[in-house]
């Protein structure tokens, strides 16, 4: 942790530098390529232009402001109420337990220990995925001779809990402090990902993913989109351990209690 708190702070203060870099490369190809691309405004019009946007961008703010209080209180909702869960977790189970007829109540205990598996399985898989992206981010950084390798490569493997978002956003800040040395750099950083990020998604998910809980792509993506309609970013967040449990429950209570024997019984 100190090392990677120290190239963390490191890498905040690189960062204006490198954005400054990224725009001297912008008025390097205007002023060599100029006549073939298309016309930038100046400062100036740039500012005219953006005047009749203003009320436009002021609601956008306020509404980003918003929402950013809603998920903070979201989250700390969700953390406050694990906490709580994690304490003493028996009687919330049986209170639950109860909400059903006694002759299934037992069957709904087994339901719930197979989900705790379930989700126990999921965060194994989820901890193996990160291991990985932020082992392979952090080799081959360190063979492109990026700064603050050990940075990038921790936050690229955090960053891949969150599902799609995450691992596009874990390019930006090495794409960006690579450009500090050379522009080749930070396209060697952004192919890299997209090697990282294959690798991952077409071998690793599925060999993992399959041995833990099997949830099927199609599943996984209507997962992230129902979830994220109803509770914002933290149920994008939550989409992948809401669909196991949510798996679970359909095979164990409707397929299994409800359908096999329908179709047993009128055999």
């Amino acid at each position: 942790m100190p090392p990677f708190i120290e190239q963390f702070q490191d890498l905040i203060a690189l960062l204006p530098l490198g954005l400054e870099q990224i725009q001297l490369g912008i008025n390097w190809l205007e002023e060599r390529f100029g006549p073939r691309l298309p016309e930038i405004p100046d400062a100036t019009g740039l500012i005219r232009q953006i005047q009749p946007l203003g009320a436009n961008l002021l609601q956008r703010m306020l509404d980003f402001f918003s929402t950013s209080i809603t998920f903070l209180a979201q989250l700390l909702l969700v953390l406050v109420l694990t906490l709580m869960l994690l304490v003493n977790p028996q009687p919330y189970r049986q209170v639950f337990i109860r909400f059903f007829p006694s002759f299934y109540r037992h069957r709904v205990d087994e339901i719930l220990t197979r989900c705790a598996d379930g989700l126990g399985a999921w965060t194994t898989g989820a901890l193996i995925e990160m291991i990985f992206i932020a082992t392979l981010s952090g080799l081959g950084l360190w063979l492109l001779r990026v700064p603050l390798a050990l940075a990038h490569a921790v936050l690229a493997g955090l960053l891949n809990f969150i599902p799609n978002i995450g691992p596009t956003l874990s390019v930006v800040l090495p794409m960006t402090i690579g450009f500090l040395d050379a522009p080749w750099k930070a396209l060697a950083v952004l192919i890299l990902y997209i090697v990282i990020q294959n690798i991952e998604s077409y071998w690793l998910t599925p060999t993992v993913m399959a041995n833990q809980v099997s949830l099927l792509p199609a599943i996984t993506l209507t997962s992230q989109l129902f979830f994220t309609t109803f509770f914002g970013a933290l149920g994008l967040v939550m989409a992948l351990p809401l669909a196991v449990v949510a798996k679970i429950w359909i095979e164990e209570a409707l397929f299994k209690d409800i359908l096999d024997k329908w179709q047993q019984e009128s055999a």
